[in-house]
Parts: structure tokens; sequence; C-alpha cells
């Protein structure tokens, strides 16, 4: 399943249908680590678009070890700045 599938999926707000077909790519074999780390990257703004703040940032934070410089790292600081903000008790449960 290409990356498109998921952002398409991810533009109709379908974000349990997101993090399945991410997790499905993730689990494809022969992945480049560039799409693995695309394809968390999205499972991410899923789990963000749920306001699932704790598995975006386990996914942003698999994404950012396989590319430090990629986009995972910036969205990584935006959760971590809306959760120092606003849910400071969900930030360490």
């Amino acid at each position: 399943m290409p990356t498109s599938r998921i952002k398409q999926l991810l533009d109709e707000s379908k974000s349990q249908e997101a993090i399945d077909a991410a997790n499905e790519l993730l689990c494809a074999n022969g992945i480049s680590a560039h799409d693995r780390a695309t394809a968390l990257l999205m499972r991410g703004n899923a789990y963000r678009q749920l306001t699932d703040w704790r598995m975006a940032m386990n996914s942003y934070l698999e994404a950012k070890e396989l590319e430090p410089d990629g986009p995972a790292a910036m969205a990584l600081d935006n959760i971590q700045q809306i959760l120092n903000f606003y849910h400071k008790d969900l930030y360490n449960p």
C-alpha cells in the first residue's frame, strides 16, 4: 500500500483507516527506511487527529529515529508544545 493512500485517508479524516493502512505498510517486507519513516509520520498524524497524543508521539519518535531531521521531528516538537501548554497531566501519565 503506497503512502499516497494513507495521505488520502488522512485528508478525508478517516483516521482509524489511515492507522490500519500505515500499520499494514509497516509490516510489509522490503520497505525502505524513508517509506517506513513516512508511514510512521502519517500514523502519528492519524493518532493526532484522534487526539491520542501518546500514540502520536510514539509514532513520531519512531520516525525521528529513522530520519532525525525529517518532518516527524517538527511534529514531535509541536505536540510537546501543545501538551506542555494544555495537557500537562497527560504528558507524563
